[in-house]
This record gives structure tokens, sequence and C-alpha cells, in this order.
């Protein structure tokens, strides 16, 4: 059995992952799991797949997840790390070969990078991995031969639809988003909006964090720095439609004018199966997509007035080095801000725009710089935030 572990494994991509696992019984074993503060969850996954690592929070988590066990008359106790080093053991625990990255934000950076490092399979879930770090995961995957795969559902897309085709022939990539909440909304309704209203996605059911990020559109800023690090294209050559719909997961365009999409119902659990089966494809009771259901398929322009993240994003690609952490880092606080009411929906943008003129970028040479640019922009932010409250448009802003 191919034995894996998972990074965030109570969360969305996580649970599916198991589920996944659990369809294809005999190819697939769990050697770690790591969580985060839900141990009631993990002790239920401990108890069904038996991994030899785990990794929660802090010791407070751990303490639980020990007296949850032990409620399950559970006697082999698996080995428990903590924080950052224990996703780190979960990543690099012995005989694992794939490794699901889906912890939310920068706190899977490391656990990957150390998974590349030692040779194994990390399927990306998380993006902001690749934002804050793409060049030096890339250079530790070359090093070991490591394979770097995108469960990210635009980005599994885009890798099918590039599977044989020839790099010079691609001219570009093109990313589909919902639109988020707010497609249709105007400018002011966006400004004031509650982070109820932004947590009402329209098509995926995902946590807080992403949900924030694809009502403000960032997440799709996001997505094309990964895809700069993923395919190796240029911003110029990566664009974004909006697809309301959300059945095109994302599309290539050929030198030629020919347009390759890949299309399928919003289930995550098509991109893990790919992810953990590849190269090869395999038989699946998962939901087809009906195309005789289909009554259209709408593609706009994202309006860049009403969603400045996108542009934003653009803009720390195209400067480089150390300033896609700092928008990433400066996004994640502000963020955390909205959803604990301390700023409004409008001020995410330009908290990140400020932070982000305020930071000079340095060449992304090694995990410090970029964990050190990542440290400066959360503590600007969070200064900025505590100085100006709720009246961060009347602070320069």
């Amino acid at each position: 059995m191919k034995q894996i572990a998972i990074l965030g494994s109570t969360g969305s991509i996580g649970c599916n992952t198991l589920r996944v696992v659990e369809t294809f019984k005999g190819e697939f074993g769990v050697a770690a799991l790591g969580a985060g503060s839900n141990v009631e969850l993990l002790a239920e996954q401990i108890e069904h797949h038996q991994p030899r690592v785990v990794s929660v929070l802090d010791e407070e988590s751990a303490d639980k997840l020990r007296f949850e066990l032990r409620k399950l008359n559970f006697t082999a106790m698996p080995k428990i790390g903590i924080g950052v080093d224990g996703l780190c053991d979960v990543a690099t625990a012995d005989g694992v070969e794939i490794v699901i990255g889906a912890v939310v934000g920068a706190l899977g950076l490391l656990p990957a990078y150390r998974a590349l490092e030692m040779g194994r399979r990390v399927a990306l879930a998380n993006k902001e991995t690749l934002v804050i770090a793409g060049e030096l995961m890339n250079r530790a995957a070359a090093k070991s031969g490591a394979e770097l795969l995108p469960v990210d559902s635009e980005h599994n897309a885009l890798h099918q639809c590039l599977r044989g085709e020839q790099r010079h022939e691609v001219k570009r990539l093109i990313l589909t988003a919902s639109g988020g909440p707010f497609r249709t909304s105007s400018k002011e309704v966006i400004e004031n909006a509650t982070p109820a209203q932004a947590l009402n996605h329209p098509t995926w059911r995902m946590g807080a964090k992403i949900t924030i990020d694809s009502a403000t559109l960032m997440n799709k800023g996001l997505e094309v720095i990964e895809a700069h690090w993923l395919f190796n294209c240029s911003a110029d050559e990566i664009d974004i439609v909006v697809h309301p719909q959300s059945v095109v997961h994302s599309m290539i365009e050929l030198i030629d004018g020919s347009i390759i999409a890949q299309l399928g119902v919003t289930d995550m659990r098509h991109a893990i199966q790919y992810a953990l089966t590849y190269p090869a494809r395999h038989p699946t009771d998962l939901p087809k997509l009906d195309l005789t259901t289909l009554s259209k398929l709408e593609f706009f322009t994202p309006d860049a007035e009403k969603f400045p993240c996108i542009t934003l994003a653009y803009n720390a690609l195209r400067a480089g080095g150390t300033m896609p952490a700092v928008l990433n880092a400066a996004n994640e606080v502000a963020v955390a801000a909205f959803l604990d009411q301390k700023i409004k929906f409008g001020d995410i943008p330009r908290l990140i725009r400020a932070a982000c003129e305020a930071h000079t970028p340095q060449p992304a040479l090694s995990l410090d710089t970029v964990l050190a640019a990542d440290k400066w922009a959360r503590e600007w932010v969070e200064q900025g935030i505590a100085d100006c409250g709720l009246r961060i448009a009347d602070c320069g802003f």
C-alpha cells in the first residue's frame, strides 16, 4: 500500500481525502495525520485509520486528544507532535510516499518543504505555500526529484489540460472564478458587507478564510501566483474569467487558438483522487457531470475596480521576491480582522495595498528570508488595525 500523510486532516480537504482513501481499500494506508484543535474528529480518524504519527495545535489539544483516545479504549497511542514541528513530523514520517498539504495559510509552508526535500509527492491544496515560497519549493522538488501536484480545483484542472501538450504551444492559462457572493453587487454593498454575507458562497462549501478570499477574489489572485510557479507561466500568460456555474474548472489556450477545458461537478474528491493516483486514472463512484442538465455556461471579465485584490496579486507577482509573501500575510491578517469584525470588508484590500507599498521586496533566497517578510507584514498590518480600529479608510490606508 502507498502510505500517505495528511496535513490538515480534520478540514474539508483532509476529510474528503480520507473518504477517497476508503474507496481504494488495500491501495492506500494512512501513516500520519496533522490537525489543529478539533481533537474529537481527529480521535475518530485515528481509531479508523491507525496512523503512527499525528500532530495537534498545542499541548492542551494533545492532552485532550489522549483523553479522547482513552475514551475509545485506544491502547496503541500514536506519536503526538505539536504545532509546526508536529506537522513536519507528519510530513516526514517513515514510509510516507504522498503528502496532502491542506493546512490553511502560511502554517503549511515548512512541512510541505520538508516533504519535498525528502523526495515525496506533495499534493497541494494550500495555495499559500507556493505564493510565499514558490521558487524555493520548486528548487527543493527539482533537487530531490519530488513531484509537486495541485489539488486546488483550478490548478488540478490546468494540470489535466496540460497533459501531453508541448509548453511552447501553450499561449495562456485561463483560471475560472465563480465570482463569489458579490459578483453582481454594487461597490457600496461590497464595501460594507458583513461576515455572514461574505461567507455565503454560491457554489462551494469551504473554510472561513478561503471563503472570504473567494468573496474578495483574492483567492483568484493567489491562484495566479500559484499557477506561475506550478506551470512556469508569466503573469501576462495567466488570465482570469468569472464563470458563475463553476462547471469549467479551468482552461488553456494553445497558440493555434484552440481552447482545452476541464469540466466537472463541484466535488473536491475528483481532484484529490487525481493527485493520489496520478499518472493513472481509476474508475470512481463519485458524482458525474450530466451535460444534458446544463442550461448555460457564462463567462465574464472580472471587475478589477470592485475587486482590487486581483490587481494587487498581479502586481505582487510582477514585483517578485518577497512581495508575494507580504501580500499573503497581509491578506491573512486582514481577513482574520474582518471575521472578528475589527475592520470593514472594504478595508481588506486597503490594508494589503498599504503593506505592499510599504515593503521593499528582497530576493527570496531562503526560507528565513520569506518567513521574515511574512512576519514583518503581519506585524505591520496588525499595528495598522490597532492604530485605526474601524476607521481604516480615515487613516490613509
